[in-house]
């Protein structure tokens, strides 16, 4: 009996431990079944989300950036397009967490772009970031070749790089676009949002290497928008030729620099616009100088030198206090503010002059004198007022004329109230182009207003924009101002221009030549450079020259600025006149320029 019962007790013992684990198995079982039921149901929403997250990426759909093209005869020719290229970069974070082999990856990356083993592996386990550029500029079918390796970490970017099938023509009127996609210079930093367009995203699921797994429309979330593609109202024919002709005068009068620009005066066209010296917007990394990416002729304001004795005789004409044969007698110098105003060369002392002759012997008293004429007789504030209106209001200096281009400057025009610094000084420098600033594109476009009839015309380098829709839109020429000087004052204006070229070519500038056919007409100007401690350098001119060429009507503006060129006599007559004879003749010889029919 005593066997029986310790056996039963065994066995009660051994049944209770087996329900005991069961329970404790059921349980476990309950928890994880509760546990499941709250993940896949209750948080499924919360889950399913954080799931998509990790692989639903949204990317970037680039814009295409416009393309540009410019006048060449009847149709027009691309000077800058796009090529799509790729940047190739790589996301440490990434690398780690799918445990990319960093050698391998480094040693496939050198065989299909170039460069050093090290250096990448290096970028490939940078700290603290998860954007490391590996290669800029790779072709289409280098991307491929790499994606074909399926290395986790590494990713792609899609962008247009600009082209420039002319090479380096109007570059500095171009400008570039930077890596990142952001325009500098010129057109491209002053139209950048107008190219750029707009982009537009698209979110998908992708795999390791960030490629789309389902891209469809549907993934779309929004299209993007391109640029607009610009048609431009430079003459590619023109350009090429301008800047061949400041290439070799920049040999010929080993000048700093050279600027000009041509411009159609009746409506306010720019038809050429060069620099020298110049660069390739394609090799825009590899110029060390910044200065060279600016447009000087919008850029770069100087002191024009006698070129201002034009305006300052239209602006006497208008007011009526001189006329085109109006003869004075002239000092030969003029006492202002306790110093004295004097000719730059032999004038033949005190004498009686005329307006021609004061224009074409380069009179700084004669064009002192027009400035006393608009004051009653002196330089006072009547005349400062009168002569300041005309240089900001009629002629526009002193203001940006918003043409299409980055860094424009609007120069630099004194105040017309005493500011007890000798302004009458100021002043009667000013009416001889001395003391004020300016830029070749501003004198172009006031001497435009000033043989036009009198209207000034704000100056442009579009021609017409196309955008994503194909719709054209022609840039219409828009008035600045009316009445500049009156259609009387202007018709005045070129005989007076016309004589100084046919005096001087008397005086034997034999590239002054022109068929009677054509209508010449010009001014120079040379100008003291200012030095930067007070006064002006004693041997440092900068040479100017601004005339028009054409028909029955002036159908070209020019304008030359040419920075201390080193030539044997003043720097207008032998640093810019000869430029400008050059691009007159190349209108000429080549058809831009309409013969007279009357």
């Amino acid at each position: 009996m005593a066997y029986t019962a310790s056996r039963a007790g065994s066995v009660n013992s051994t049944v209770k431990r087996v329900r005991t684990w069961y329970a404790l198995l059921l349980l476990v079982i309950g928890i994880f079944g509760v546990r499941l039921f709250y993940l896949q149901v209750i948080r499924y929403d919360h889950y399913k989300t954080a799931a998509l997250h990790d692989q639903l990426h949204q990317k970037v759909i680039p814009a295409t950036r416009g393309t540009i093209e410019a006048h060449d005869g009847e149709k027009t020719i691309p000077i800058v397009l796009n090529q799509k290229l790729y940047t190739v970069f790589a996301d440490p974070v990434d690398i780690k967490t799918y445990k990319t082999d960093v050698d391998k990856a480094a040693v496939r990356l050198a065989s299909t772009l170039g460069g050093e083993v090290d250096g990448y592996a290096k970028k490939l386990q940078a700290k603290d970031t998860r954007y490391v550029i590996l290669a800029k500029k790779v072709t289409p079918e280098q991307r491929t070749k790499l994606l074909s390796y399926k290395l986790a970490g590494l990713y792609s970017e899609e962008r247009d790089y600009r082209t420039y099938p002319q090479g380096s023509m109007a570059a500095q009127v171009l400008g570039f676009v930077s890596d990142e996609g952001q325009g500098d210079y010129g057109l491209e930093q002053a139209l950048n949002k107008q190219l750029a367009g707009t982009p537009g995203e698209l979110k998908a699921i992708t795999d390791q290497s960030g490629v789309p797994l389902a891209a469809s429309r549907g993934n779309v979330q929004t299209a993007p928008k391109n640029g607009d593609d610009l048609v431009l109202t430079v003459n590619m024919g023109m350009q090429a030729q301008l800047e061949r002709i400041l290439a070799d005068q920049y040999k010929k009068t080993k000048s700093k620099g050279l600027s000009a620009v041509i411009m159609d005066p009746a409506t306010g066209k720019i038809k050429a616009m060069a620099n020298y010296p110049s660069y390739d917007p394609a090799k825009y990394s590899e110029v060390n100088d910044p200065k060279i990416f600016e447009n000087a002729s919008v850029s770069e304001a100087i002191e024009p030198g006698s070129t201002m004795k034009l305006l300052t005789a239209a602006a006497a004409l208008d007011q009526g206090v001189i006329k085109p044969d109006t003869t004075y007698f002239d000092p030969s110098k003029f006492v202002i503010d306790d110093f004295t105003v004097k000719n730059i060369e032999e004038d033949g002392g005190a004498r009686q002059q005329s307006i021609a002759s004061v224009l074409n012997l380069s009179l700084n008293t004669g064009a002192t004198w027009m400035l006393m004429q608009m004051g009653g007789g002196s330089i006072n504030t009547k005349a400062r007022t009168a002569w300041y209106d005309y240089l900001t209001s009629h002629f526009q200096f002193g203001n940006d004329s918003n043409i299409e281009q980055g860094y424009e400057t609007a120069g630099l025009v004194t105040k017309p109230a005493n500011n007890g610094a000798g302004i009458n000084l100021t002043y009667a420098n000013m009416s001889f182009g001395q003391g004020i600033l300016v830029t070749p594109l501003q004198m172009t476009a006031a001497v435009s207003s000033i043989i036009n009839g009198g209207t000034y015309y704000q100056p442009y380098l579009v021609d017409s924009t196309t955008d994503s829709n194909g719709k054209t839109t022609t840039t219409k020429p828009k008035v600045v101002k009316q009445n500049v000087v009156s259609p009387e004052v202007s018709r005045a204006m070129i005989p007076l221009m016309e004589y100084i070229v046919d005096e001087h070519y008397k005086e034997g500038f034999s590239y002054l030549n022109f068929s009677d056919s054509y209508a010449v007409g010009g001014k120079t100007g040379t100008a003291q450079i200012a030095n930067p401690s007070g006064g002006y350098y004693a041997d440092k001119y900068n040479g100017t020259y601004t005339g028009f060429v054409g028909g029955n009507d002036a159908q070209y503006v020019i304008t030359v600025f040419n920075t201390q060129p080193s030539v044997n006599g003043y720097a207008g007559s032998y640093g810019g006149q000869p430029i400008f004879g050059d691009i007159a003749h190349m209108l000429i010889d080549n058809g831009y320029v309409t013969p007279k029919t009357r």
